[in-house]
C-alpha cells in the first residue's frame, strides 16, 4: 500500500495522568516497508517485529537504510521532500499510517532520541523535560508538573545529578547529561516505544556506559529500537538484532534478524558473520 505524505501536525490537547507511570511497552511491526527519496529506492520490502520488553538493535554498514527505517517508524520519513514509502507500520496492531491517524499521537507514543543531543539550550532542565508535552499537545495540571519532571529524570538516570539545579540551562550540561535529558524529555509523555539513532556516538566511554545503563533500566517499560555501529554496544544492550545491508547500489534489506546471541554467535548468513566480526563495514 503506497503511503502519501501527511502534513498533519495540529491536534486537540490530550490529558496526561502524571501518576500513570510506565506504559510497559508495546509491539511494533514493520511489514514490507519499501522507501524512496525521489526515484532512489533506499529500502526494499523490509519486515521486522520489535517486541515489547525487548531492545532491538539495527546494525549494518553506513548507507544501508537503518536510520531511514528508524525514522519511518515514527513518521519522520514523510517530512523529507520527495520521500515516499509503501508498506505498514503497526503499533499493537494499529497502522500508524492509516488515514485519520494523527501524527501527533504517533510522536507521543513513539519517541525519538537523536545521535547528537538536542536539548533546548535556552530552556531550563525542568522546562526541557516538559517541552515534549507542548509539542504533543498534552495537558497536565500545575500540581503534577514537578512530579512528572522528577519521575522522567529518574527514569532517564539523571535525577541525582541535576535535582539541585533544575532551573539551570539544559544546554550547560555535559554531553552525556544532555543526552539523558533528551531521553527524559521523550519519557515525559509516557511513550510506548523509544527510537534511538546512534545515541552514544558523540559521547565519551563513561557517558556511554550511563546511557546504556538507562537503556537496560527502561527495557521493561518501553520498547526500544536502537541504531548503532558499535558491535560491542549492540551485543551489550540488545536482545534482538537485525542486520541491514545494501550491496552494489541495491536498496537496503534485512539479511538476517534474530536473538542477539544467535546473530553474534551462530549467524546463518556468512555476510552477517563477516560484519559482526569486523571483516567489512
Amino acid at each position: 500500500m503506497a503511503i502519501s505524505p501527511s502534513l498533519e501536525s495540529i491536534t486537540e490537547p490530550t490529558p496526561l495522568d502524571a501518576a500513570a507511570g510506565a506504559s510497559h511497552g508495546a509491539t511494533l511491526e514493520a511489514d514490507s516497508i519499501t522507501a524512496w527519496f525521489g526515484s532512489n529506492r533506499v529500502l526494499d520490502r523490509v519486515s521486522l517485529t520489535m517486541p515489547s520488553r525487548t531492545v532491538t538493535a539495527l546494525i549494518g554498514p553506513s548507507g544501508c537504510g537503518k536510520s531511514t527505517f528508524l525514522r519511518i517508524l515514527n513518521r519522520m520519513h514523510e517530512q523529507v521532500p520527495a520521500a515516499k514509502l509503501a508498506g505498514e507500520v503497526r503499533l499493537n496492531g494499529d497502522d500508524i499510517y492509516s488515514p485519520g491517524h494523527r501524527i501527533t499521537d504517533t510522536r507521543r507514543r513513539i519517541g525519538m532520541v537523536f545521535q547528537k543531543p538536542n536539548p533546548f539550550p535556552t530552556m531550563s532542565i525542568a522546562e526541557n523535560v516538559t517541552a515534549g508535552l507542548k509539542l504533543t499537545g498534552t495537558r497536565i495540571s500545575r500540581g503534577d508538573r514537578d512530579d512528572l519532571v522528577e519521575r522522567s529524570l529518574r527514569r532517564a538516570g539523571i535525577w541525582d545529578e541535576v535535582k539541585d539545579r533544575l532551573d539551570a540551562l539544559g544546554g550547560a550540561l555535559s554531553g552525556g547529561q544532555q543526552q539523558r535529558l533528551c531521553i527524559a524529555r521523550s519519557l515525559a509523555v509516557d511513550p510506548d516505544v523509544l527510537l534511538m539513532d546512534e545515541p552514544c556516538s558523540a559521547l565519551d566511554p563513561t557517558s556511554t556506559r550511563r546511557v546504556e545503563q538507562t537503556i537496560e533500566e527502561l527495557r521493561d517499560d518501553v520498547t526500544i529500537v536502537i541504531v548503532t555501529h558499535n558491535m560491542q554496544q549492540a551485543f551489550r544492550v540488545s536482545q534482538q538484532c537485525a542486520f541491514f545491508l545494501a550491496e552494489q547500489g541495491t536498496p537496503g534489506v534485512i539479511i538476517e534478524s534474530g536473538r542477539t546471541e544467535d546473530i553474534f554467535g551462530s549467524p546463518t548468513d556468512p555476510r552477517t558473520e563477516d560484519y559482526v566480526n569486523g571483516r567489512f563495514g
